[in-house]
């Protein structure tokens, strides 16, 4: 059995705590008394995961059996997660198809035809060729791209289809295909607890008019925590909107659960808790270390992008959305979820290299704050590890770095809309339809590799809660004009930033240090 989380009180036998800093590490010393949230040990993975595949398709919960599903001249639409899931990307062959792969066969077998594959990207960028082989494998890839194999159009007005209102008067338009389909088969990956269930097909498949009912600055506001669906206003959006797509469309559920096992190798110590370190790990930690300070920046930026984890897989459930979603949020507090009694007056966070949006790209300032505000912020249960009006501790160099192909207009919003405000509502008034209908942004996304105009929009909304709680940020070793800019104050050291706190807590502020990556979700009680 795997070893639960752990909540570790640094005294004077602690060793240094890693610490991500993008494309870097480092060892950290924190304060005594500091506690220190570790996630439980990786659960070990299924060992026949065809098989068990398998059993998920013929035994689903709270449907007919796959095959039963099947039949000659239905139109089968098979969707599936982009690269934004897992993260890092999982080493091939990759669990989605492995699954794809079976589906596939059972179709074939029951005389089904017309198929396609769509990747659920909804505005994020499309996938390249080689990004989609990676998911889907050779062999899918080869049969079936790319006529009958392609990356989600959220601006194809002529293949989108509006099913109707919600009773809260939310648009429900997806993809053409996938409505007028007999069956969609939906293949998750899920990383944490906000993915999947009734997001899946409601975004993934979805256009902007739709998206915009619930990534918007008041729905996010007042989520209080993205990974905790019932107090989440933004799940109950989903759940609104899903209820009415399956009034049209009937969906088939595929959901599978990972371990922490997220760096390969070479790179193994980082999943491991300092105290355990070997004197195998300690030598590695060294190379790493050593080898990545000492690299060019385009080299180290190289390795990263590069990395592909060994995850296990913990759970394969197919069938009713509902169903399967209890299952896989089970699986994934298994893996992640560590008791955590009370809050702190401060929260401090090392922000890796790789956040849903730059997975092959460049982790741009807009993107860090998102992480950091908007994911690892979010990572608790019950009420945030830091208490209201408390302070934000990241790391993080946070240089002014952008990906022109993929965030065209990120860069804009970096130099158009953040120069004027940094305030979510104002941006969202002010700016937000002028980026979301821009020809030119919406030229890039069909028919390039750039995100939706209106993406940076979402990713500063996904901040509005923590900015709306915090009392201050603070950004250890962050360029300082770029903090500056996004209404951050920038810090040399730990030391440094505590001096800099104290201004709002004091100066015996109770401080926390959320231990991730691996994944870790607190349970605050």
């Amino acid at each position: 059995m795997s070893r639960p989380g752990l909540v570790l009180e640094v005294d004077e036998r602690t060793p240094p705590i890693l610490v991500h800093e993008g494309e870097g590490f480092r060892l950290e010393r924190f304060p005594l008394g500091t506690r220190v949230i570790y996630p439980p040990d990786s659960l070990p993975g299924i060992r026949d995961l065809n098989g068990r595949i398998r059993e998920a398709l013929l035994n689903p919960l709270g449907s007919e059996p796959l095959p039963e599903l099947l039949r000659p001249g239905m139109r089968l639409t098979i969707v599936f997660d982009d690269l934004s899931l897992p993260l890092p990307p999982m080493r091939a062959p990759d669990i989605r198809q492995r699954v794809i792969e079976q589906v596939l066969e059972m179709a074939a077998a029951a005389g089904v035809d017309d198929v396609e594959l769509i990747a659920g990207n909804a505005l994020h960028r499309r996938m390249t060729p080689a990004e989609i082989k990676h998911i889907v494998g050779e062999r899918v890839f080869a049969s079936f791209w790319p006529d009958r194999l392609r990356n989600h159009d959220a601006e194809d007005a002529d293949n989108l289809t509006l099913l109707g209102q919600t009773r809260h008067g939310e648009d429900v338009e997806i993809n053409r295909r996938a409505a007028e389909s007999d069956l969609i088969v939906y293949v998750n990956i899920n990383l944490v607890a906000m993915n999947g269930g009734p997001k899946s097909v409601a975004v993934g498949l979805a256009s902007y008019r739709s998206l915009r009912h619930h990534h918007n600055v008041h729905t996010l506001r007042h989520s209080r925590s993205f990974n905790d669906p019932p107090n989440s206003a933004m799940h109950h959006s989903y759940d609104r909107m899903h209820k009415l797509l399956s009034e049209s469309v009937r969906v088939f559920h595929i959901e599978c659960t990972l371990n922490n096992d997220q760096f390969p190798s070479p790179f193994e110590f980082l999943n491991k808790r300092e105290w355990e370190w070997t004197l195998k790990d300690q030598a590695k930690f060294l190379a790493a270390k050593r080898a990545n300070d000492l690299a060019p920046a385009a080299a180290r930026h190289r390795v990263w992008q590069g990395m592909r984890a060994p995850y296990g897989v913990t759970g394969i459930h197919a069938g009713a959305t509902d169903l399967v979603h209890e299952r896989t949020l089970a699986n994934v507090h298994r893996q992640q979820l560590t008791e955590v009694h009370g809050q702190s007056d401060v929260l401090m966070l090392g922000l890796p290299y790789l956040c849903p949006y730059n997975v092959n790209s460049v982790m741009n300032p807009i993107l860090v704050y998102s992480l950091g505000l908007g994911y690892y912020f979010n990572m608790y249960r019950g009420k945030p590890i830091v208490r209201e009006g408390g302070v934000l501790i990241m790391y993080h160099p946070m240089k002014s770095e952008f990906h022109p192909l993929h965030h065209p207009s990120y860069i804009d919003f970096y130099e158009e809309v953040l120069t004027q405000t940094t305030d979510p509502a104002t941006i969202e008034t002010k700016y937000e339809e002028q980026y979301a209908t821009d020809p030119w942004y919406v030229h890039l996304y069909r028919n390039s590799y750039a995100y939706h105009g209106v993406h940076p929009f979402y990713m500063w909304y996904w901040g509005a809660h923590a900015l709306s709680h915090l009392g201050d940020v603070i950004c250890v070793g962050a360029d300082r004009k770029v903090a500056a800019r996004l209404g951050f104050r920038a810090a040399s050291t730990l030391a440094d930033a505590l001096e800099m706190a104290s201004e709002t807590v004091g100066r015996s502020p109770s401080l926390t240090y959320l231990h991730t990556p691996p994944m870790t979700l607190a349970d605050v009680r």
